[in-house]
């Protein structure tokens, strides 16, 4: 779905049937860093390595060959890693501009038969126009993604790498959405643009691979996690309509003494994967950098060609990873 901020809220609009500022460290935060015991080994230079790897690939747009190539590296990176069963699911959509596009999304199981479970989410393709590039005359070329793309992907990949050396007690499921990137350009004529992002997303909420019994506890989005120096704020909607998911990522944060990186602050109204996946009844919490300082939003590199590896910082993936590690080592059957 669009990555768009909202400026007007109304909580009717969306129809969601279902449910202190940042700064230094405190001496409270750092205190409750030194008695919370880490669990897991996330590193920064395995995440960073595969967010490179993915815009290596090129601009992974829905039908190119990079977007091909790039799905079937991730179904195999995550056996790899030891998910029990690994899927790549879809049919074919029309886009808002009549193209079809292929959905591929590649969907992983860790402790398959758990009832108890967490799903993850991160979306790989990538936007097919840097429509807010500073420079009018490449708005319409194909953006590597990055940030906005494969950091999300890249620190789910290393989330796994852990998940196959260390069981959780509970289920985890991946979902590497697709076509989450195509929506509609500012400058489309379009009744409903909502509606024209988060294509894969909604595909796999009219097929939920879920009884009523194994619906997820939580789910946890995590889209443009690797600005450089990037905060985030607790996004809107996660905060109002998944405010226990919500609660449960920051207070973990603060828990591990990155209070700093995870502002208890309300960020922007953005509309994403997180969006469909609450429709559906799974209360899902989205990791986004929404309140950047220079834009009042997004990450300045948002969907312009500055959206490149150059522009990562590996210790906002770590700070992002180490947290979503920690949820889940610690959540109980």
């Amino acid at each position: 779905m669009m990555k768009v901020l909202t400026t007007i809220i109304s909580a009717a609009a969306i129809m969601l049937g279902s449910s202190c500022s940042g700064g230094s460290a405190s001496a409270e935060t750092k205190a409750a860093a030194e008695t919370f015991t880490e669990q897991g080994a996330f590193s920064a230079d395995s995440a960073f390595s595969y967010v490179k790897a993915q815009t290596a690939m090129g601009p992974r747009v829905p039908g190119s060959e990079a977007h091909s190539a790039c799905g079937d590296w991730l179904a195999s990176r995550l056996k790899d890693f030891g998910a029990d069963t690994v899927s790549i699911t879809g049919t074919p959509v029309k886009a808002w501009d009549g193209t079809t596009l292929p959905v591929r999304n590649v969907f992983a199981r860790y402790n398959a038969d758990a009832t108890t479970r967490i799903l993850l989410v991160a979306h790989y393709d990538t936007r097919p126009w840097a429509d807010h590039d500073p420079d009018p005359s490449k708005r319409l070329t194909p953006i590597d993604g990055a940030n906005d793309g494969a950091s999300g992907v890249g620190v789910l990949l290393e989330v796994a790498r852990n998940l196959g050396m260390k069981r959780p007690e509970i289920g985890v499921d991946i979902l590497l959405t697709d076509c989450e990137d195509y929506g509609a350009r500012d400058d489309a004529q379009v009744a409903d643009s909502e509606a024209t992002w988060c294509l894969g997303t909604q595909q796999f909420v009219e097929n939920l691979p879920y009884t009523a019994a194994t619906m997820p506890r939580l789910g946890i989005l995590l889209d443009m996690v690797g600005g450089k120096d990037a905060k985030f704020h607790q996004e809107y909607f996660s905060a109002n309509y998944a405010p226990q998911p919500t609660a449960r990522v920051w207070a973990m944060a603060k828990k591990m003494g990155l209070g700093e990186r995870f502002p208890m602050s309300i960020g922007g109204a953005i509309t994403d994967d997180h969006i469909p996946l609450l429709r559906a009844g799974i209360p899902t919490t989205d990791i986004i950098e929404c309140a950047n300082p220079s834009t009042g939003s997004f990450n300045p590199t948002w969907h312009t060609l500055a959206d490149n590896i150059d522009n990562i910082d590996p210790a906002t993936l770590a700070a992002a990873g180490r947290v979503v590690l920690n949820v889940i080592y610690t959540e109980k059957p």
